[in-house]
């Protein structure tokens, strides 16, 4: 069995994808003590370390994991930030939480590391930092491929582009991606069958504990359901009358263009006001709530519907305050595109 650290981890979804592939989490280090407390509930072997990782030693790394081999490591760096002023351009301080990864991967030298972020890293200053990352690595020893991956393609019910860096401890070999896989139904999953399944919650705001609206309904909700018994984290956020009959407005899969000209502009951006589509899958699920609305209720998604467009099983628990969970979905990697990407890394690490 190979052994993980996570770093970054959030809420652990893409550590929790390499354990769906038999791989063993260690350790998650992040400064969210909501999400880490996610993180152990859900990663029942593992530690925690919470704490500014420019500050976190590799030594108080290996402490804390009894000095077992680190044979992956994963991790999401932040991008806020990123900087390629001077003429020290990657090592600008405000790079740090990257060069902290780097720095890390460098002490333990791993078999292998994976990076997530998100696309515009690649074109960011022209690709410098996409070339940066892939020279200080180099510089290592490791080869590094990448790629923009839609996580639709891989069995999530979420059209989520990321790109996604796997480096390999060998100059020789390098590293290739999956073909996309759908694992479900031979297609992508939409939004309707990701959680018609659970309360619609049109007349109440849920329980902290609630019975499952329906039978499993096809594979994806078979797969959520597997360890679960009943639905938690579905609490409906109370909106305001004048909220819900904005929404009411928008035809399934619409947004603020569809809506009369007097409501047009009180949320200003494109993705105001939008409904998802029932039959395709999610988009873009981020950190906040208030933009994207149901497909057939006048509300926003509950953090369970949320984490089932990420590909989270139902027995997967959120910590915290309802936004705190909010931000631990949404900052997180999809677990079935994590456990796919796994999958295919073992062949690369014998």
């Amino acid at each position: 069995m190979y052994n993980l650290i996570d770093l970054f981890s959030g809420c652990g979804g893409l550590s929790y994808g390499f354990e769906l592939a038999g791989y063993r989490t260690l350790l998650g280090l992040d400064n969210d003590k909501a999400a880490l407390k996610s993180f152990e509930y859900n990663h029942k072997s593992a530690k925690t370390i919470c704490g500014d990782i420019t500050q976190i030693t590799t030594e108080e790394i290996l402490e804390k994991v009894n000095h077992q081999r680190i044979d992956v490591i994963v991790g999401g760096p932040p991008c806020q930030g990123m900087s390629l002023s001077g003429p020290r351009k990657f090592h600008d301080p405000r790079n740090k939480l990257y060069l902290s990864y780097i720095r890390i991967v460098s002490e333990i030298q791993p078999k292998a590391f994976v990076i997530e972020n998100v696309p515009g890293l690649v074109s960011l200053y022209k690709g410098a930092i996409k070339d940066s990352i892939l020279e200080e690595f180099a510089r290592l020893g490791y080869s590094v491929s990448y790629q923009i991956l839609n996580a639709a393609d891989y069995g999530v019910p979420q059209t989520r582009k990321r790109v996604i860096f796997v480096g390999i401890k060998n100059p020789k070999i390098n590293y290739q991606f999956p073909s996309p896989t759908h694992l479900f139904e031979h297609e992508w999953v939409t939004s309707e069958q990701a959680v018609s399944d659970l309360p619609l919650l049109d007349d109440s705001l849920g329980e902290e504990i609630q019975e499952y609206a329906s039978e499993p309904m096809n594979e994806f909700q078979l797969y959520c359901r597997q360890n679960s018994h009943h639905v938690r984290n579905h609490i409906a956020t109370n909106h305001s009358e004048i909220t819900k009959k904005i929404i009411a407005m928008v035809p399934d899969g619409g947004n603020y263009k569809d809506l009369p000209e007097e409501y047009r502009g009180t949320r200003n951006f494109n993705v105001a006001w939008t409904r998802y589509h029932s039959k395709k899958p999610a988009l873009t699920i981020d950190t906040g709530h208030r933009h994207h609305f149901h497909f057939k209720c006048n509300r926003v998604p509950t953090v369970r519907e949320n984490a089932r467009f990420q590909s989270f099983p139902d027995d997967f628990l959120f910590f915290g305050n309802r936004t705190q969970q909010y931000r631990q979905v949404g900052n997180a990697v999809p677990p079935l595109l994590a456990k796919i990407i796994a999958e295919s890394l073992k062949d690369y690490l014998e």
